[in-house]
């Protein structure tokens, strides 16, 4: 991969986080991520499923401020995304996943609308609402079903997230 390339993963990976486009990663980002998600199934805040959702994104977002926050000031410059987040994408995307586990969990709780396990539709629902392209959301839906049973596990959708965040650095 050469550094055009990196930048441009790199820069993805960021936007997807920045939900708001303000610049920065910071708390309120995984907090409107987290209501968008809500809205999107009908799912009460108060509810257990709902602070559930609101549990796992401040996990989430409490261990990206862990491993990228340098300066201490509670939000993630791109530089810093970079030079920390990045680096940790690249290194172990499988243990940077698990900071997402407990969002992520919480997500597919919300999507599983039968009691049956999250489909590829509601995993689609999922990440439109979190800024993904709607043909781009139902491809990719359809590729997180990796065992083809109809339903997302946790562990398809960890995997896949690893596999997203799996950055390979120029010369890597």
């Amino acid at each position: 991969m050469d550094s055009a390339e990196y930048e441009r993963k790199i820069a993805a990976r960021f936007a997807t986080f920045d939900q708001d486009g303000s610049g920065f990663i910071d708390r309120e980002d995984f907090s409107a991520a987290a209501k968008a998600v809500l809205a999107e199934f009908g799912t009460a805040a108060r509810s257990e499923k709902g602070q559930a959702v609101f549990g796992g994104a401040e996990a989430f977002w409490q261990g990206m401020a862990g491993i990228a926050d340098v300066d201490g000031d509670q939000r993630v410059s791109r530089e810093e995304f970079i030079t920390g987040a990045a680096k940790r994408l690249r290194d172990n995307p499988q243990r940077f996943a698990e900071i997402a586990r407990p969002f992520l969990r919480a997500v597919i709780a919300v999507a599983d609308e039968d009691g049956l396990g999250a489909t590829p539709p509601a995993a689609a629902r999922v990440l439109r609402v979190l800024g993904t392209a709607p043909e781009l959301a139902e491809q990719v839906a359809l590729g997180l079903d990796t065992d083809g049973d109809g339903r997302i596990s946790e562990d398809e959708i960890l995997a896949a997230f690893a596999g997203y965040c799996g950055v390979e650095a120029p010369d890597a």
